[in-house]
């Protein structure tokens, strides 16, 4: 922290800094639409290239027809599709076979119902790897059906590529009405914790560059090969303006503590700097480690948060030990008004006030509360027999689209899965009619399409009886795979279903080898900066404790009250990671200001001082946090509407259960042990060296 208190000395230097800051803010604006172009949201983006989906899909590129992204218009009308209306829809297909759209790959392919109700409309589409243009041309096959729906033909474009379009059109539109929104929320937040309109506009524009800048940030990591989705994109303004809101009132809070107690506000900063720097410092360093773990994820979607949100945070923690610090000495005290911090004046303090008598409360009789708070977060847990990995394509749309309209119109008149068939390639030509039959055999196979001949060697589309987007659909392909393995050891089964199955067991493998290597990783910061090992231990405890009843609370609210089929598989990962870095930021800004009051005045009197000194601004930053987390849960996707919620009801847990009544309870309890292995674990010890603090302070 001395480079930042020569830097906040200068006026020019303090300038300079708001104006570099400014500059990288324009730069981030610049890069927005740079930085939502290059996120990848197709399914095979998100999956290791060791899957036998992605293997597959590789072969397939190589065969006359390329890539198997099909464009699927389901054409129905219930009384029965009538001689001119085929004719009308056939002259739709030759319209698109004449003039293909712009990744139109193999002919135009139709297909009508035994019962003469639907016809589908078949287009071939080859995106290539690009996003933009596969939206266009599914675009383009949307608008030539103006005539079959002026006829008052029902008509829904479906298949993998309407179900990717779809997709794309919301996580397109929710990035600005995210922004807008979160950036809403946090000024309020901010006019109501201060009580001044001026002064929030501060840490505001702070978090604002730090945000923009992401986003030049975010373009160059995926330029480098990292892979970005929508749900990265859309999770890190939330995160950037939660936890940047978050340091802006931990060091807000110190300096105003400071101002009463020095005339100058240069001094008053550099003395914030130096004893709020440090704990913001460890926070953000807590949950940047902890993000970067996700780096170890197979799930390519996963693992592409880490860096982004790593990043993303890295920017806050930078914006507000260098941009909040300059701007609010710039202001000086006149931009609290008109609540301005006298030199002098009384405030609270850990000697008074609200949190002082909680924490008394709290002392009083610690092992009551600490037992009734564990056993309410156990109820939580409880609620985890609710929770259920089975939420899929179709039903994690909360509003209604083209795609899943069309799939329930397939459904009705062909088999569920002939929307979205599964790719399979045979490497050896010979095993190919034995392949065939052993999956033919299979029940639930619908029927086996004809092959296809190339390099590879051959491959044919497998339709099933149910919707190739359904956990029964994802249950098939085991057994799918073993049938065609048994035939050609060298077959591989791909297409949309099997990428979801490969994807969900990808999820289920990160989350049982990272959450171990997050708690090793959270342990060894918490002992560092805490200088103890007993105590990360406990805390590391309730933080746990603290998610699984989240997580079990918010599985069974999803079940019984919002009526969701279930949870996205990669829910436990996510949830983990942000609810026990987050979590352990408030506990680190607790504790190390315990620490600092413990060594002055013991265990006891330090938890005291501690918990009222820190108790109002960390609530407030609670509230802020999990207000701009809720942020996610009003978007029109399940998983991110199960992401937002968890974390921010996860929030709320630990920042008035967990932080405010359980962690104090139990030091107060446990007593100066849980400071062991270092001094202040022996109290004789630590009253020698607090007297011979005394000593010194008199002598000088």
């Amino acid at each position: 922290m001395k480079f930042l208190d020569r830097l906040f000395v200068s006026r020019p230097l303090r300038i300079a800094v708001i104006v570099l800051w400014l500059v990288l803010g324009g730069l981030g604006g610049s890069f927005a639409q740079r930085f939502q172009a290059v996120q990848k949201n197709e399914e095979s983006s998100f999956l290791p290239g060791s899957s036998e989906s992605v293997r597959e899909l590789a072969l397939a590129k190589r065969f006359p027809s390329g890539e198997r992204f099909t464009a699927i218009t389901v054409v129905r009308r219930d009384g029965g599709l009538g001689p001119a209306d085929r004719a009308a829809i056939a002259a739709v297909s030759a319209s698109l076979n004449a003039r293909p759209p712009v990744t139109g790959s193999g002919p135009v392919l139709t297909q009508t119902s035994p019962d003469g109700t639907t016809a589908l409309v078949i287009v071939n589409l080859n995106p290539r790897g690009q996003e933009t243009l596969l939206t266009s041309s599914v675009n383009q096959v949307d608008s030539r059906m103006a005539p079959l729906r002026a006829r008052g033909l029902t008509v829904k474009v479906s298949g993998p590529a309407g179900f990717s379009r779809d997709a794309v059109n919301v996580f397109s539109s929710i990035n600005g009405t995210l922004l807008l929104a979160t950036g809403a929320l946090v000024f309020v937040l901010l006019i109501v914790i201060y009580r001044s309109p001026i002064f929030s506009i501060i840490p505001l524009v702070s978090v604002l560059m730090a945000e923009a800048f992401s986003r030049f940030c975010g373009w160059a990591i995926a330029e480098a090969g990292v892979t970005v989705n929508g749900q990265s994109a859309g999770v890190l303004p939330v995160l950037v303006f939660g936890a940047g809101t978050d340091y802006a009132l931990l060091l807000v809070a110190r300096y105003r503590e400071e101002l009463r107690r020095h005339e100058s506000p240069v001094e008053a900063m550099r003395l914030a700097l130096r004893r709020a720097g440090p704990a913001i410092f460890a926070s953000g360093g807590t949950v940047i480690l902890a993000l970067l773990c996700l780096s170890l994820a197979e799930v390519n979607g996963t693992s592409g948060l880490g860096p982004i949100g790593a990043m993303g945070v890295a920017l806050a923690v930078a914006a507000m030990l260098t941009l909040l610090p300059a701007a609010l000495v710039v202001g000086g005290r006149r931009a609290f008004w008109p609540f301005v911090p006298a030199y002098g004046s009384a405030g609270a303090d850990e000697t008074h006030g609200a949190w002082r008598r909680i924490a008394e409360r709290v002392a009083a009789s610690p092992r009551r509360v600490w037992i009734g708070t564990a056993l309410l977060l156990g109820l939580g847990c409880l609620g985890l027999t609710s929770f259920s990995s089975g939420l899929t394509n179709t039903q994690d749309f909360r509003g209604s689209v083209q795609s899943v309209e069309g799939q329930l119109l397939i459904a009705k008149a062909f088999p569920a899965g002939a929307n979205a068939p599964t790719d399979v390639v045979v490497r050896d030509r010979a095993a190919l009619p034995r392949s065939q039959r052993a999956l033919q055999m299979i029940p639930g196979v619908a029927y086996v399409g004809p092959p296809e001949v190339g390099r590879p060697g051959a491959r044919f589309a497998v339709t099933l009886n149910v919707n190739p987007y359904s956990g029964a659909a994802e249950n098939l392909i085991p057994k799918l795979r073993a049938a065609v393995h048994a035939a050609s050891a060298t077959a591989l089964v791909g297409g949309p279903t099997a990428q979801q199955r490969d994807f969900d067991t990808a999820a289920a493998h990160d989350n049982r080898v990272i959450v171990p290597i997050v708690l090793v990783v959270v342990f060894v910061v918490l002992a560092l900066v805490l200088r103890a090992i007993a105590l990360p231990l406990l805390l590391i405890a309730t933080v746990i404790l603290s998610f699984a009843g989240a997580l079990g609370a918010s599985a069974a609210i999803f079940a019984n009250l919002f009526g969701y089929p279930g949870e996205t598989s990669t829910l436990p990962l996510l949830a983990f990671i942000f609810l026990v870095a987050l979590g352990v930021d408030y506990n680190i800004f607790l504790m190390a200001r315990t620490r600092e009051e413990a060594l002055r005045e013991g265990t006891r009197q330090g938890m005291l001082r501690g918990l009222a000194a820190t108790g109002a601004v960390i609530t407030s930053a609670g509230i802020v946090l999990a207000g701009t987390f809720t942020m996610l849960a009003t978007l029109p996707l399940k998983t991110l509407t199960e992401l937002g919620f968890t974390i921010a009801f996860g929030v709320l847990l630990d920042t008035f259960i967990v932080r405010s009544l359980l962690v104090p309870a139990l030091v107060f309890d446990i007593g100066a042990r849980v400071w062991w292995p270092s001094s202040l674990a022996r109290p004789v010890e630590a009253t020698r060296r607090r007297r011979l603090r005394a000593v010194r302070r008199v002598s000088v």
